[in-house]
């Protein structure tokens, strides 16, 4: 049996309508908070259990005959991640499961002053003293461009910080061979990158989407403190604005700048690029 935590979420439940499409229905269970949101999934075939992060116990039982398990990150930046996805790991081991997936993040690795990284690197130590197979997906990154973007489409301009290369990785895709993974039989030990084929910064952005608008989007750099204040005044709390930060200067120190083969050979086609991301939003 194939479980998977975060369903009711957008890359844990993009990844169980694509392992539908490959298993039957009674080879998938998820674990969720709350199981009134999975109903749908239950509808199908799914068995839907109950189960979180902060309650080991519940945990344990929601993962029960796992064979593979899929453990979606959490993302609270107030929460003790560590201590979480510990709980997770050992949960899903004491299961006997066979092999966990987890969803980390593409340049894991010391130094990246993405504040996400340290957690992540620290589950992957965790997965590595498991005594059981794992995989770590370090998933390029995966939001909605209008979030990275800004309101261009209005302003003609992408008025963000100083960034550096990313391969803007579209969530489908990543969920897509995610699910190729869990229910196929192609398998990584350890970390494996999966990124749309190539990195682009905002000033390529501004040239795509010049080409889509028919008219200039010019590219703005604003100072980091000003970019903060900015974000202060539209309402985005400080914390939510400091770790995003450390983002734009992981970006500009090179640390996404990595690609791999990795997500097209499971996809078996190329990943949607950025281009064709940015083409799909402006027509939205």
């Amino acid at each position: 049996m194939i479980v998977v935590t975060g369903a009711t979420g957008g890359l844990g439940g993009a990844t169980v309508e694509h392992l539908l499409t490959r298993v039957p229905a009674g080879r998938i269970a998820v674990s969720v908070r709350d199981t009134g949101k999975a109903r749908h999934l239950a509808d199908r075939g799914v068995r839907v259990r109950q189960g979180s992060y902060e309650d080991p116990a519940a945990l344990r039982d929601s993962f029960a005959g796992a064979e593979q398990v899929l453990l979606v990150s959490g993302n609270d930046p107030a929460a003790d991640m560590v201590a979480l996805h510990r709980n997770a790991v050992e949960a899903a081991v004491a299961a006997g499961a066979r092999r966990i997936l987890y969803t980390s993040q593409q340049g894991a690795v010391p130094g990246n002053p993405y504040a996400p990284s340290d957690f992540h690197i620290a589950t992957e130590a965790i997965l590595g003293d498991s005594g059981v197979a794992w995989t770590a997906l370090r998933n390029g990154a995966y939001g909605p461009l209008d979030q990275v973007l800004g309101p261009w489409q209005r302003t003609g301009v992408i008025a963000q910080p100083q960034d550096g290369p990313v391969p803007y990785t579209d969530r489908d895709d990543i969920a897509e061979a995610t699910a190729e993974l869990l229910a196929g039989d192609r398998s990584f030990d350890g970390p494996v990158t999966l990124t749309a084929p190539t990195a682009v910064t905002f000033d390529d952005f501004a040239e795509i989407a010049s080409d889509l608008a028919g008219r200039t989007i010019e590219r703005v750099v604003v100072d980091d403190e000003q970019w903060v204040a900015d974000q202060l005044t539209l309402g985005v709390p400080e914390q939510i604005t400091r770790l995003m930060l450390t983002w734009y200067q992981a970006a500009r120190a090179g640390y996404f700048a990595e690609t791999g083969p990795a997500l097209a050979e499971l996809l078996g086609r190329e990943p949607r690029s950025a281009a064709d991301r940015l083409a799909a939003h402006a027509a939205a």
